[in-house]
């Protein structure tokens, strides 16, 4: 008899986490980024390895933020500068204590793009707990940019939708 209430208890907590569970649905984690004077929001399923600044071979008649290849992990990566690629301008020349807070965020191996982006500092982790507001997409922003979000202090993070991102014809034609 003990046994049977307890079992009936169990299904009772475990309906009562999943109809919860339901409810709440799967709140969105990102590695929180800053390029430029931006801050960015990559959605942790589509972002892959974080590797420390490293020497980057430049390649000839390419985008100017199309910065070179790069050799991470036995593989052959082209590196993009996150900042001059969403604002269109040249990034300022990094020095280098600059370069010893840069990092490169590779791309989830499950969208399959060798490519690195080059961000001037990780800012961590966020959970959508972390912001207090957000506005939708502008129709007139790029295809890539997702929710913008404030945080508790005010600033603003734009999500970028990494995937889309890669599918990106400007993205993708590196040639000057």
């Amino acid at each position: 008899m003990a046994n049977r209430q307890a079992l009936k208890e169990l299904q009772t907590r475990l309906a009562e986490r999943l109809q919860l569970a339901k409810m709440q649905g799967i709140a969105p984690s990102w590695l929180a980024v800053e390029a430029g004077s931006k801050k960015y929001l990559f959605p942790l399923a589509q972002s892959g390895e974080i590797f420390p600044w490293i020497g980057i071979q430049p390649v000839s008649y390419t985008q100017f933020w199309f910065l070179g290849v790069a050799g991470l992990r036995g593989g052959l990566y082209g590196v993009v500068d996150l900042a001059g690629f969403v604002s269109g301008q040249p990034s300022v020349s990094r020095n280098e204590l600059a370069r010893t807070e840069s990092r490169l965020v590779s791309f989830n191996s499950a969208l399959e793009v060798n490519c690195v982006l080059l961000i001037d500092k990780l800012a961590g982790l966020r959970k959508q707990d972390a912001f207090i507001d957000f506005s939708v997409r502008a129709p007139d922003a790029p295809a890539f940019f997702g929710n913008q979000y404030v945080d508790i202090n005010g600033a603003s993070w734009q999500e970028i939708n990494l995937q889309l991102l890669a599918q990106q014809v400007h993205f993708l034609t590196i040639a000057a």
